[in-house]
């Protein structure tokens, strides 16, 4: 959907691995709709004219990639081929001789459409994500509650988690802007709403430590909190690891319903990738990923949340040993270099 190095979900699920298919015999050709600049436009407020353009723009761009499907031998889908309800190209190319893979790591079933969007949630269909995997040859699935999703339309279900390329996810050594504890949280306009879950704790912290701490919030510049004097800035792929080195405490508050069960603990990852002691609400892969004391932090109530933070600002041999520990557990399970045979197999599998 998204040009390269732009969506997380494109970024880790699949444009990581393309150099090392490339190198085991699968060329490749990457077609997505939204680039650079349209990227601007649709996702903000208002030009509706410029944002039927760029759809129209995207219909005319698949119509060519359905007339090319039988050049292929797998057509890989992310999440869906096309940004309204419709399900005609996924048709096309299950009907091709190609073999559809279908990649998702959100429960896109349910309807989530972005405030900039509001008025064109009639066109989008939730829905056809059942369908989909149904007419799909084989399912990658982000955890188990999505593949569990997937079983009831489709007998090829694969539990492929998100990854992080640990060659490239290596904690940098900033200088210090102060002795300030700094506690982080990163993600984006539309998931700025999770990290608010967390405000009633970061409050208490803040009575509590004062000055001794400070909070960050990485992808929305727009979001205030003048009780928290939370220092906010919008996220950029360069900027990544710079703005995620600089935490000593992420969290990852989310809240317990049906669309965040199907995340697939990313921003935790990211932390623990990068030696970064985490704290995640216990809601979907998150219960797996974390070993509450050992490798991180679980914390559901605002109290449970105060209790972990406290420790770790408290704790700088902690802080160190859990982001020691985090790092173990993504190296292990949860990395590229622990995936990429598993995923280059899948691809020879369906194949054969």
């Amino acid at each position: 959907m998204h040009r390269p190095d732009r969506s997380p979900s494109q970024r880790f699920r699949f444009e990581q691995y393309m150099e090392f298919l490339k190198a085991n015999g699968f060329d490749y050709d990457f077609s997505y709709l939204i680039n650079a600049e349209d990227d601007k436009v649709f996702y903000s407020p208002g030009n509706t004219f410029k944002k039927f353009q760029i759809v129209a723009g995207s219909f005319m761009k698949r119509l060519k990639d359905a007339a090319n499907a039988d050049r292929y031998d797998i057509i890989f889908i992310q999440r869906e081929a096309f940004m309204t309800g419709t399900t005609y190209f996924e048709k096309r190319f299950s009907r091709s001789r190609a073999k559809v893979i279908f990649d998702f790591d959100d429960s896109i079933w349910m309807q989530n459409v972005s405030e900039a969007n509001r008025f064109f949630s009639f066109a989008k269909d939730a829905a056809k994500t059942s369908r989909i995997i149904a007419m799909s040859d084989m399912i990658f699935a982000g955890n188990p509650y999505l593949a569990d999703y997937s079983k009831a339309f489709n007998n090829n279900v694969k539990v492929v988690p998100t990854t992080i390329d640990t060659n490239e996810y290596q904690r940098l050594q900033l200088p210090r802007e102060d002795n300030k504890i700094c506690i982080g949280w990163s993600g984006s306009m539309t998931t700025i709403q999770h990290f608010k879950f967390a405000v009633p704790a970061l409050l208490k912290i803040k009575q509590k430590y004062g000055d001794k701490i400070k909070i960050k919030a990485i992808g929305d510049v727009g979001y205030r909190n003048d009780e928290l004097n939370v220092i906010s800035k919008n996220w950029s792929k360069q900027d990544e690891l710079k703005d995620l080195s600089s935490f000593d405490i992420g969290i990852m508050p989310l809240p317990d319903d049906e669309w965040a069960k199907g995340k697939c603990g990313l921003k935790g990852l990211q932390y623990m990738a990068l030696e970064i002691p985490t704290i995640m609400s216990p809601v979907g892969v998150n219960s797996e990923i974390i070993q509450s004391g050992v490798n991180g932090f679980l914390a559901t109530t605002d109290d449970e949340y105060v209790n972990a933070i406290s420790k770790l600002i408290e704790d700088e041999e902690l802080r160190r040993k859990m982001g020691s520990e985090g790092r173990r557990t993504v190296l292990e399970k949860y990395s590229k270099q622990a995936w990429e045979r598993q995923y280059l197999q899948y691809f020879t599998e369906i194949l054969s």
